[in-house]
Order: structure tokens, then C-alpha cells, then sequence
């Protein structure tokens, strides 16, 4: 885990960590912040996590808006958006797994929707994203929160939420451990030279 003092601490097999549990905690607090900031509130907003540890992140998101603006029910926020049949590499990896799309009972029409991903790198998840949004209804708007952005972007996507820019090269690996999934919060950067 980080020490807190901003310098990366040395993590598992080589890999550095750039964000432990207390940081990645205010970065989502941050994110929150600025959701309620820029929508004027909560209460259109919807967030659609992608899995897999974008949909933890989404509920951790709409735990801290509902403590931040009371009122708010936290489980009517969060949905998830399972991508798979909408990305544009599934005759280079086949063999994926269909994960579950559940949108809050409202539904999204007319509401403003919140993409959440845990990391942001060429867009083409996010791309997915989008066209799945088109199958769901017609949001207001469609905005993009992110853990990490890490660069390398091969299409015109910005998030507008970011915990933590990370410039990277293409030969390092990001990865986002979560305790819902992998019983730790940490942030890794392995491989390339630093």
C-alpha cells in the first residue's frame, strides 16, 4: 500500500503502487463531489458501472452522493451495463463472458447518465458503452467517471471524472485491485521501464 506521502510504494511481483485504499477513497470522493457539482444535484443522475470493477466503483460512488446529498436513495442510482457483444475486438478474443445489464427501475430516459469504469485507456470499452446506452433509452446526457486515466486513447473519448491521471507507456500494465473483487484497494503499474 502507498504511505500516503506520495511516493510510490514498491507492490506484489514487481508492480508499483500508485494509489492505496486512502487514496483511491478520496479520489471517489472527489468524483462524488463533482457529480453533485456539475448536475446540480443527484437526483437525474444515473450511475451505470461496467464491469467488472466498474460496477463496485459505481456503488461506492452512489454511497457517498446519498452522504453528501440526503435523500438521495443510494440503490436507485446504480445500475450495471454489461459491454461484451458491443466491442469491436470479440473476433480477436472470442471467448468472453455476458455479464448482466441492470438499469435502475426508472430507467435512464431523460436522465443524466454517468459511465464508471476503473480504468480509461484507448476509449474502446467506453465506445461499447455508448452503443449499449443506445439499446437502453435516451439519456439527457452521458458523462464518464474513471479511476485512472492512463493516455493512449485511439478514439475522441474524455472522461469528465478522473481519480487519477497516470501517464504511462504502452508496454505497462494498470491494474485495479478492489476488495469487492480481489479483497484489497490498490492501484498497480508493472512492466516498461520507469
Amino acid at each position: 500500500m502507498s504511505s500516503g506521502t506520495g511516493a510510490p510504494a514498491e507492490g506484489a511481483a514487481g508492480s508499483t503502487v500508485v494509489l492505496g485504499e486512502a487514496e483511491i477513497a478520496r479520489a471517489l470522493t472527489r468524483i462524488a463531489h463533482e457529480v453533485l457539482e456539475r448536475n446540480k444535484g443527484g437526483s437525474d443522475v444515473v450511475l451505470l458501472g461496467i464491469p467488472t470493477r466498474g460496477l463496485p466503483l459505481a456503488q461506492r460512488l452512489a454511497t457517498r452522493l446519498a452522504e453528501v446529498e440526503p435523500g438521495l436513495d443510494e440503490s436507485a442510482l446504480v445500475g450495471s451495463l454489461d459491454v461484451t457483444m458491443y466491442r469491436d475486438d470479440l473476433a480477436h478474443h472470442p471467448t468472453r463472458v455476458i455479464g448482466a445489464t441492470n438499469v435502475p427501475h426508472d430507467g435512464i430516459d431523460g436522465k443524466v447518465v454517468v459511465l464508471v469504469d476503473d480504468v480509461l485507456y484507448s476509449g474502446r470499452t467506453i465506445r461499447a458503452a455508448l452503443d449499449a446506452i443506445n439499446d437502453l433509452g435516451r439519456p439527457r446526457a452521458v458523462q464518464l467517471a474513471v479511476l485512472v486515466d492512463r493516455g493512449h486513447r485511439e478514439l475522441p473519448i474524455r472522461p469528465d471524472f478522473v481519480g487519477k491521471n497516470l501517464p504511462t507507456s504502452t508496454s505497462e500494465r494498470v491494474r485495479v485491485l478492489l476488495a469487492e473483487t480481489d479483497g484489497q484497494d490498490a492501484v498497480l503499474i508493472s512492466g516498461g521501464a520507469r
